[in-house]
């Protein structure tokens, strides 16, 4: 699948700092033509530079990153979302109310609590969608505009529905976790909505899959004893281990 293919060429040259259009051409078992096809689309996304006979991370790529459309973030390492969203499913009790994040890692979550009676409180248009097909799953949807990037409500009225419910636990996406910076967004919109959620909510769950490690956004919105467990695909670097150990983060994968 090019999506796939495409992140995959990025990372590798994220990792690598540099390649050649030979040595890429190599490694995935491709033409020259569609090498240089798949760069030219990965140029737009910022993280990379051509360089002669071939291309070169910039300095601060993978550092910052900026929102994508929820297509786009959906396509993308879809089968390890699955997998973070089948087992934050287990966590989630008869009876609890819990906040689903708009982020992609979180909104299949609905697929895996269909069968338990709970009460799910949300700004995201699909999982309200998705969660119209299971009877046993109450929905409180949340007011504001809608943002049609995120297929999400937000605003100051998303908010101030928030303050007045107390949530069990709440299953929150990031688009980048950092050593340095903790858990950042790069949506001023979802920034207070994310913070609010983590006043209210009893239990912290952080799912994101492994290409979120080491990369920022321009906002922080909590750190790393704010949660209460991280659930990703693979077992993250031996630093992250570390510091999730230190806060008392629970790690799943």
């Amino acid at each position: 699948m090019r999506d796939k293919r495409l992140d995959d060429i990025e990372e590798y040259i994220l990792s690598q700092k540099d390649s050649s259009l030979d040595e890429l051409c190599e490694k995935y078992q491709i033409s020259k033509n569609t090498v240089r096809r798949d760069i030219e689309e990965l140029l737009l996304r910022g993280n990379i530079k051509k360089v002669y006979g071939g291309v070169k991370a910039k300095e601060n790529a993978g550092k910052q990153v900026e929102l994508s459309a929820f297509s786009e973030r959906n396509i993308s390492h879809k089968e390890e979302k699955e997998k973070i969203c089948k087992s934050a499913g287990e966590l989630v009790k008869e009876g609890d109310t819990i906040f689903i994040d708009t982020g992609s890692s979180c909104v299949n979550l609905v697929k895996y609590i269909g069968h338990v009676s709970c009460m799910i409180i949300t700004n995201s248009l699909r999982v309200a969608y998705m969660a119209k097909d299971y009877p046993k799953l109450q929905l409180l949807m949340l007011p504001g505009s809608l943002r049609r990037e995120t297929m999400s409500f937000v605003g100051l009225e998303t908010v101030e529905q928030l303050r007045i419910y107390n949530i069990d636990q709440a299953f929150m996406a990031a688009t980048g976790v950092s050593l340095q910076k903790g858990m950042t967004n790069a949506s001023a919109y979802e920034y207070n909505i994310k913070k609010e959620v983590l006043e209210r909510s009893r239990i912290k769950n952080l799912m994101v899959d492994h290409s979120k490690f080491g990369k920022t956004a321009l906002y922080t919105f909590g750190d790393f004893q704010d949660f209460d467990c991280l659930i990703t695909d693979t077992c993250p670097p031996e630093d992250y281990v570390e510091m999730l150990g230190k806060n008392h983060v629970k790690l799943l994968y």
